[in-house]
């Protein structure tokens, strides 16, 4: 088991992508805090981990709200004693909108959630780590989208953020240990698309042929197992980097 004894935070865990590495890392021995708004869907991952080597503890909160974020920590070390791992993985889409369309609301909603959701996670992970003493692991699940033109502004711009926190983190804190690296995925068949609602068709149209290239979406079991080699000493040796998992759609 890669992940033994491991204390894991997951974010965005009740569906897609968080869902995949919490089932994953639990399989791998780490005992997982799951968090996400729906606490129906929470309750059922950590019945279906039940028999897994690793504990699914539920957690309902949201990311966008400083407070939920900090329990969930919180509830990592009463829970097991300590922090490992944080995996910032909740996520919502724009509506493909030109920054000239772009509203104040879709901004507030999609920084609250892509941008400062990481941030207050990471802060406090980093607080947590730095206490402990014994360094930590941060993986951020970004999106080709922060790489490419491939969504509206608002969702680029966001994501954009997260891969330069990525870096930042991995820079400042080397010296204490503490690693930072990124996932940016391409597409994924997942429910993020709900976030969307009705496309802006100005910007669905100058984005649509940059999405008919890209190859056939990939599976959030495919994310987690590139997650779990960041989570783990596989990768002991990688620091600020962002692995692209996007079946070659980047390459073109």
């Amino acid at each position: 088991m890669k992940l033994e004894g491991k204390s894991v935070v997951v974010t965005g865990a009740s569906s897609g992508i968080g869902k995949a590495i919490v089932d994953l890392f639990a399989k791998e021995g780490a005992n997982v805090i799951a968090v996400a708004r729906r606490k129906e869907r929470l309750e059922a991952l950590a019945a279906a981990a039940a028999d897994y080597p690793g504990k699914v503890v539920p957690c309902p909160g949201d990311v966008s709200k400083e407070a939920d974020v900090n329990a969930a920590i919180d509830m990592a070390v009463s829970e097991f004693g300590k922090l490992d791992i944080l995996v910032n993985n909740a996520g919502v889409m724009d509506d493909m909108s030109p920054i000239g369309d772009a509203t104040n609301e879709r901004m507030e909603q999609v920084f609250s959630v892509n941008v400062y959701g990481p941030m207050y996670a990471m802060r406090k992970a980093v607080q947590v780590f730095l206490a402990q003493g014994n360094g930590g692991n941060i993986i951020n699940i970004a999106s080709l989208g922060g790489m490419r033109t491939c969504a509206g502004a608002i969702y680029c711009a966001s994501k954009a953020a997260v891969l330069s926190l990525t870096k930042n983190t991995a820079f400042m804190y080397l010296p204490n240990g503490i690693r930072c690296n990124a996932v940016a995925p391409g597409g994924v068949k997942t429910e993020i698309s709900t976030s969307m609602g009705m496309p802006n068709m100005s910007g669905y149209g100058r984005v649509k042929d940059v999405l008919a290239a890209a190859p056939e979406p990939g599976r959030p079991e495919q994310l987690a197992a590139a997650t779990l080699f960041l989570a783990s000493d596989d990768s002991s040796y990688v620091n600020g980097e962002v692995l692209v998992v996007d079946g070659g759609w980047n390459a073109g």
